[in-house]
């Protein structure tokens, strides 16, 4: 596959989004990360956060643990806070849990993890467990994964969500094929946030689910930016584009996530090309 970006078109979204745009993304002091605005509540969260799919799925020792701890020290120290995990990452939440634990920053963090088992009991049971697993009382966000079982759980969540357990309820899917009925499940309930799967050679989502998700005030939290490294692979050996430096980019990981973080902000102007 052939990627082509239209120079003009990219420094202009791109920009607007990135760097002061009104409708984008608002900077903090210094060279700290942009935030966004949660549009269920005005609160303010950073644009990148560190998922936990395999790469948080490691053992007890240290040799493991410490690249990872130290990932979360950069992007804490970067004004991050965002990260993501779910049941189905394996130990990802027991080793999210112990790293803030011993570094002291839970108070850091916004943590998302994820109910993804069916029945209501189960449900609540999983969900005790992760947060045991997170060593917190208190998550920032709850997430139906892949729709498992969620007319379901989401009273559950509603509950939670009024009692102080959870600050926010999601939904999640990564698929195309389930697209459809997680447009429905969007405009039939309310969602502080959905999670799809999103990237410059993977933009489905442009169609129906981010329009869908601005309609309803929906956060949009972003999965698989780089094509699942698939993308990020057939980019590593070529040559950035000249107007890279432009936009403040030097790497093709840096040029693939200000695409997305364009995307989300000015859904009805984006025009990016994808050439196969």
């Amino acid at each position: 596959m052939a990627v082509a970006l239209k120079r003009s078109t990219f420094l202009g979204l791109a920009g607007a989004a990135l760097f002061g745009g009104r409708a984008a993304a608002q900077s903090v002091a210094g060279n700290r990360m942009n935030q966004r605005k949660i549009p269920s509540s005005g609160e303010m969260l950073p644009v990148v956060g560190c998922g936990t799919w395999r790469t948080f799925d490691v053992g007890g020792k240290s040799a493991d643990r410490a690249p990872l701890a130290e990932v979360l020290k950069v992007m804490f120290d970067s004004g991050g806070s965002v990260i993501d995990s779910s049941p189905m990452y394996g130990a990802a939440e027991g080793v999210v849990g112990d790293l803030l634990a011993a570094a002291g920053t839970r108070d850091k963090a916004f943590i998302a993890t994820k109910v993804w088992t069916s029945g209501r009991d189960n449900g609540i049971a999983q969900m005790k467990k992760s947060m045991a697993l997170l060593k917190t009382d208190r998550l920032d966000l709850m997430q139906i994964h892949n729709l498992v079982d969620w007319r379901v759980h989401l009273p559950t969540l509603r509950a939670w969500k009024t009692e102080g357990r959870i600050r926010y309820l999601g939904v999640t899917h990564y698929t195309q094929s389930a697209h459809e009925e997680l447009e429905a499940v969007l405009r039939a309930e309310k969602w502080d946030f959905v999670q799809i799967n999103y990237a410059l050679d993977d933009r489905a989502v442009e169609r129906r689910l981010l329009p869908a998700a601005a309609e309803r005030g929906t956060a949009v939290i972003v999965n698989q930016p780089f094509g699942g490294g698939g993308l990020l692979r057939k980019l590593s050996g070529r040559k950035l584009p000249a107007w890279a430096a432009e936009i403040g980019c030097t790497s093709w990981a840096q040029i693939l996530l200000k695409f997305v973080l364009a995307n989300a902000a000015l859904l009805k102007r984006m025009v990016a090309e994808v050439g196969a």
